[in-house]
């Protein structure tokens, strides 16, 4: 079941910067050039799959933000806005799109007048739960080709490359 690929396009790479500077060391550019490859190829296929419901990514992370951490009482655009790491007018005009199209309300916040709300519909909520679950089994089928020790392996290798590079970032 796991895949073993004896070469890809990033080994190309690699060999043509040893010929020309054999000098380098280019472990990290190995490491990085398929993790850039692998993300792009995911995310294509993700947009993919929420183009079938009417969403784009961006529509999906903010619905799904919605749908997994601001329970029915919802969240505030502020709160959002940091939780998916966005600019206030990059939020604004998704929440405008995504409330034109009947997934959220912007709503008074009862415990302050002067502060907002943003909840799902019922409709966003059916759609982020559909999209959630179509979206997720993307992900598994391309996966499929890694037995469940290689995928274990993968996990925890990522985590621990994760927890360097943000380490070493600012």
């Amino acid at each position: 079941m796991a895949v073993v690929t004896d070469r890809d396009g990033v080994d190309a790479i690699v060999e043509q910067w040893a010929h020309e500077r054999p000098d380098l060391d280019t472990h990290a550019m190995a490491v990085f050039g398929r993790i850039y490859r692998a993300a792009r190829l995911v995310g294509d296929a993700q947009e993919r799959c929420y183009a079938q419901f009417g969403i784009t990514r961006a529509d999906f992370d903010v619905l799904a933000t919605l749908r997994r951490a601001a329970g029915l009482e919802g969240m505030s655009p502020g709160r959002l806005t940091s939780a998916l790491m966005l600019t206030s007018g990059g939020m604004t005009s998704r929440l405008d799109r995504l409330e034109r199209a009947g997934h959220l309300v912007r709503a008074p916040d009862p415990a302050d007048r002067r502060a907002l709300l943003v909840r799902l519909t019922d409709s966003g909520r059916a759609l982020i739960d559909e999209a959630v679950t179509a979206g997720l089994a993307v992900q598994q089928q391309l996966l499929a080709g890694l037995s469940g020790d290689r995928l274990r392996q993968v996990e925890d290798l990522l985590r621990d490359l994760l927890a360097s590079v943000e380490q070493h970032d600012g």
